[in-house]
């Protein structure tokens, strides 16, 4: 799944056993912290040396960590051109369950083989921000068995590979300037946490949650898909095509989250994507169904408690914030 291009953050980098996901908001309101910006630009500048140093320390435990920057604070902080489609996460209010907007101005999607290697990171960029930031949430992520979600399926199935992926997730100068921006260049991110109700899910037959997910549990198999009558599966609801009937991949690395002894199960979503629009899409027609009011049923019995954007820009943008 990993990709490389010069200047691009760690946006696809191979999944890990590990990750933490890490939404803050700026503490700029009526002037608590002086020059909080300033904090901010230069933590984020500093990204690429805290990161160097944590990866150095084993350096095969395939660290890596993308940074996001949220609409909000996008003028404030990067004093850049906004990327043409960045905006805040719009609620999505379906007929029965609805997408929540919650606040968050950074990101850091922080990822190793070992979480001691999460932990120092996490530990090292909150001191570098100090208190010009206030933690949002912070979802601690884990591999469960072979890449699948804690409700049994495999995760991540439909993610594009090799020069798709660069397709899919890449955001170029030309793409912006042709939708009257000149941002630069980077992915746009968005990130949702659910939790879900396993009890209700682990008591239905195993054939109900296949056609519900649309894929075979035990060996990930797609099945057909349903009738356009009937509610379509998560998996036909996630496929996104243009009004040319060209399909729109996203670049997925959701990760388990959760704990057995307080009830907790979850799921975080985190999509990259070289259009915001087409991660939008997706999450309306699960919402609000397609046709509307034929919902995702995976949302019966899964509920998302967070949503918001980010974009995450080149390390050379990173790197230039620190120089101020």
């Amino acid at each position: 799944m990993s990709f490389s291009t010069a200047n691009t953050q760690a946006v696809g980098a191979p999944l890990t056993r590990c990750a933490t996901f890490l939404v803050l908001t700026v503490n700029d309101n009526d002037g608590a912290v002086p020059d909080a910006f300033g904090t901010v630009r230069s933590a984020l500048g500093s990204v690429g040396d805290l990161a160097k140093n944590v990866a150095i320390r084993d350096s095969n435990a395939g660290f890596s960590v993308t940074a996001g920057i949220g609409s909000r604070v996008w003028d404030g902080v990067t004093g850049l051109p906004r990327p043409a489609e960045l905006h805040p996460f719009v609620e999505v209010r379906g007929h029965t369950h609805v997408a929540p907007s919650t606040p968050g101005d950074l990101l850091f999607h922080i990822r190793a083989e070992r979480r001691d290697l999460c932990f120092e990171f996490e530990r090292q960029i909150l001191h570098a921000l100090g208190d010009a930031v206030v933690v949002a949430d912070v979802t601690v992520g884990f591999r469960y068995f072979d890449a699948r979600d804690l409700l049994g399926f495999v995760d991540g199935t439909a993610n594009p590979v090799g020069q798709a992926v660069n397709e899919s997730v890449l955001v170029t100068a030309s793409d912006d300037r042709a939708a009257g921006s000149s941002a630069v260049d980077g992915s746009y991110v968005v990130v949702q946490k659910y939790v879900h109700e396993l009890g209700r899910w682990t008591s239905l037959p195993t054939e109900k949650q296949e056609s519900i997910i649309g894929r075979t549990k035990f060996d990930n198999l797609e099945l057909d898909d349903c009738a356009v009558e009937a509610q379509k599966p998560h998996k036909q609801l996630a496929t996104i095509t243009d009004g040319r009937g060209k399909e729109h991949g996203i670049l997925r690395d959701n990760m388990p989250f959760g704990s057995p002894a307080e009830g907790e199960y979850g799921s975080y979503f985190i999509g990259y994507s070289r259009y915001l629009w087409v991660t939008e899409k997706m999450i309306q027609r699960m919402f609000v169904g397609d046709p509307p009011g034929k919902h995702d049923r995976i949302l019966d019995f899964s509920k998302a408690l967070t949503g918001s954007v980010f974009f995450a820009p080149s390390t050379e943008v990173l790197d230039g914030l620190g120089a101020d």
